[in-house]
């Protein structure tokens, strides 16, 4: 048996009124999607336990079969392992993010999308200005980076517990005042950020300011082989799921054209996941883009990205598992079994992340066992039609052990 794990970031929302009352998944134009939850299992998972932060960290955690309570310490180490950054016992890592702030709020927490080249000029001449042997600045893609620090560096003696960092992302459009690094270790972090804004001032580039966040330490965690028996691959163009992925032991596919937007590599990555279950037993695929548009607020943009999935991702997979012959890398007669869901909600009103259950459906070639399928007469992929569904898995790190008895 071979699996494929298909994560549209962010895709599952809330009723809105400009779609007179449907979510963009309901709104959009999903044929293949809605072709698996006519078939498939359908139900309900929730990706981030109880009391943890909605981030795509935890909540990919819970989807690679991971229990995030006992793993997670913070988003940092998980983007430094991606970027190959060992990280020593009394080190912090944080998710770095190049912003833009207009009058005092949170203008563009991606800076207009900056170009990695771009950024990776920046970041240097952050090393040379501000950084040291105790802080160093790593570049990583568009405006996503990563800041590794000495515990105890500064007077403030700064630590991973006791710091209060916020997702940039979390506050479009809101005064920063109130969201500035808090708690112990908090002066070393804002006297960064304020010689920061000083030298982007200088340049000539969209980006304001850095904005730390997501600190922690790494904890060791067993190998997918180990904990499943399962080698696997994972493909996507966000540093953080790269970062799980080589903890976890799996290969790291890089997609040419892959940019973690609207403009990426769709159909590029759908090939490249099925070329790959040559060789291994599962490939998780990512998709970053309709997670951008809920965080910009963009319902236009979200319906287009869902539709983008649907269509070049699900799409071509469907395609190739019910017959065609391009690319075929499994032995004739082997059974490809097919997971969608998001990780979270990435609601449009909101323009951040939620804790709520998604929306998933398990679907293959062959029939799914009968004591597994649904007859709750499922005709779509979307919030209201799989809300038939009667199965719910309340762990999300329980998901992948039911996908592989499914």
């Amino acid at each position: 048996m071979k699996y494929l794990v298909l994560i549209g970031d962010g895709m599952s929302d809330l009723p809105l009124k400009e779609l007179k009352g449907k979510t963009p998944l309901e709104a959009a134009r999903t044929p293949n999607m809605d072709h698996l939850a006519q078939h498939g299992v359908c139900g309900w998972v929730n990706n981030v336990p109880k009391g943890m932060t909605p981030g795509s960290d935890v909540a990919a955690m819970s989807i690679f079969g991971y229990d995030p309570k006992n793993y997670y310490t913070g988003r940092g180490p998980l983007e430094a392992a991606s970027l190959g950054v060992k990280l020593n016992k009394d080190e912090i890592a944080f998710r770095c993010n190049l912003v833009s702030v207009k009058d005092g709020k949170m203008h563009d927490f991606t800076a207009n999308h900056i170009s990695t080249k771009e950024a990776d000029k920046i970041l240097k001449l952050l090393n040379s200005k501000i950084g040291s042997k105790e802080i160093k600045f790593h570049t990583g893609l568009s405006y996503r980076h990563l800041l590794v620090m000495k515990e105890g560096v500064g007077d403030s003696e700064l630590g991973a517990k006791g710091l209060k960092t916020t997702p940039p992302h979390d506050i479009t459009g809101k005064k920063i005042g109130k969201y500035l690094p808090q708690g112990k270790g908090k002066e070393v972090l804002l006297k960064l950020m304020n010689e920061s804004e000083v030298i982007l001032h200088q340049m000539k580039t969209k980006a304001t300011l850095i904005w730390p966040w997501g600190q922690g330490k790494l904890l060791p965690m067993k190998k997918l082989k180990e904990k499943y028996g399962l080698k696997g691959a994972v493909i996507t163009a966000v540093h953080l799921l790269k970062g799980i992925g080589k903890i976890l032991g799996m290969k790291v596919i890089n997609v040419p054209g892959a940019t973690g937007y609207l403009d990426t590599n769709y159909k590029g990555k759908a090939e490249y996941a099925i070329r790959a279950l040559k060789d291994n037993d599962i490939v998780f695929v990512h998709v970053e883009a309709p997670d951008e548009a809920g965080h910009e607020g963009d319902v236009k943009k979200k319906i287009r990205a869902i539709e983008d999935f649907d269509r070049l991702v699900v799409g071509t997979i469907l395609s190739w598992v019910k017959g065609s012959k391009a690319c075929l890398p499994v032995r004739q007669g082997q059974r490809v079994k097919v997971l969608v869901l998001p990780d979270h909600p990435t609601p449009i009103s909101l323009k951040t992340h939620t804790s709520d259950a998604v929306p998933f459906v398990i679907w293959g070639r062959e029939e799914i066992s009968e004591d597994k399928k649904g007859r709750e007469g499922i005709k779509g992929y979307n919030e209201k039609e799989i809300g038939k569904a009667k199965l719910r898995v309340k762990n999300g790190y329980e998901l992948l052990s039911y996908l592989l008895s499914a």
